[in-house]
């Protein structure tokens, strides 16, 4: 089973306009705000693969619209980011909200079958941290980690698309209610208003990211070695131990999910053991600590899936463990088989 891929959109250096890029011309202007683009849309999107869709979309009508800017009313970058609402906009209509598999019902009793998979198209999908972090301010890095975590892209799916931009864009970019309006098109009361029916929409959804980002300490690094050791031992008291009571586990493209150390531990202990001698190599997801997991299959480590875990209070909240890595795997980049230890 693969992650749908829509059709990218033809490269900014060859638009169907035939103009050949060159140096010192548009596209390298454009290209400046590909990683801020593309934060954006995955936030607008939910989806690593549609966010680079719509980023080459939007690049492309901006290539082909670039005569026609005039700096003097828009900077570069709330051109582009007007282009991306748009083109963002026109993707969600009639589109069916993406979620995590928390948000799709109760949580299911160990021992419960997984069921069918349901459509990758129903879930919020990974994105690679340098896909979408700025480099830089520190603080600025450390709210932009906070707002591309699972939980925060799953709640940001709630909002109409309108609601979701303005939201992004003030709270998340730190735009101005009267840069956003220009952007946009509409009054600053009408942002305004947008702004606050998303965050009470928010409020509502209370989304736990787990804690504010901090580069890991000692303490940190050290948890999620002794995971990973545990994991790969297929040590099930290992992993348990370092959950938190109330930690959540879900594997998309299912709906099945589990909620505290007591049904993980038994759902652990009834698996199959096809898990056994698995390896996890650290990549960088969501801003959260991550795994490319390899499994043995026919007496060789294949890719099997991406895990990603959610920390609070020195305690693993959440593991959702993304099974497509055909699909995934060339996104994060990591090697095709990990080395020995």
């Amino acid at each position: 089973m693969t992650v749908p891929r829509h059709a990218a959109a033809e490269n900014l250096h060859e638009s169907s306009s035939g103009r050949p890029a060159a140096a010192g011309d548009p596209a390298e202007l454009l290209e400046r705000h590909r990683t801020a683009l593309t934060g954006f849309c995955y936030r607008m999107l939910g989806s690593a693969f549609e966010a680079e869709d719509a980023v080459q979309e939007t690049l492309v009508r901006a290539w082909k619209a670039f005569d026609r800017y005039d700096e003097r009313r828009a900077s570069p970058k709330a051109w582009l980011h007007a282009i991306a609402a748009n083109v963002c906009t026109d993707m969600l209509r009639g589109a069916r909200r993406r979620a995590l598999a928390v948000d799709l019902g109760p949580a299911c009793e160990p021992g419960t079958p997984l069921g069918p998979p349901l459509p990758w198209r129903a879930f919020v999908q990974p994105v690679p941290d340098d896909r979408v972090l700025p480099s830089g301010d520190p603080a600025e890095l450390a709210v932009a980690r906070e707002t591309i975590r699972l939980a925060f892209v799953a709640a940001l799916q709630h909002l109409p698309p309108r609601q979701r931009a303005v939201l992004i864009l003030r709270d998340v970019l730190r735009w101005t209610a009267a840069e956003v309006a220009g952007l946009l098109g509409v009054t600053v009361t009408a942002v305004n208003s947008a702004l606050q029916r998303a965050r009470a929409t928010l409020k509502e959804r209370d989304p736990d990211p787990g804690e504010p980002f901090a580069p890991l300490d000692a303490a940190q690094r050290a948890l999620l070695a002794r995971y990973a050791d545990a994991f790969e031992r297929h040590d099930v008291e290992g992993m348990v131990a370092l959950l938190h009571e109330d930690a959540t586990m879900q594997m998309p493209p299912f709906g099945w999910w589990l909620r505290g150390r007591s049904a993980i531990r038994a759902a652990l202990l009834g698996a199959d053991g096809h898990c056994h001698g698995s390896r996890l190599v650290p990549v960088a997801a969501n801003g959260s600590p991550a795994f490319a997991q390899y499994t043995p299959r026919e007496g060789v480590l294949a890719p099997w899936g991406l895990l990603i875990l959610d920390v609070r209070g020195g305690r693993i909240t959440g593991v959702t463990t993304f099974l497509d890595a055909e699909a995934l795997f060339p996104l994060f980049g990591p090697p095709a088989r990990p080395g020995g230890r």
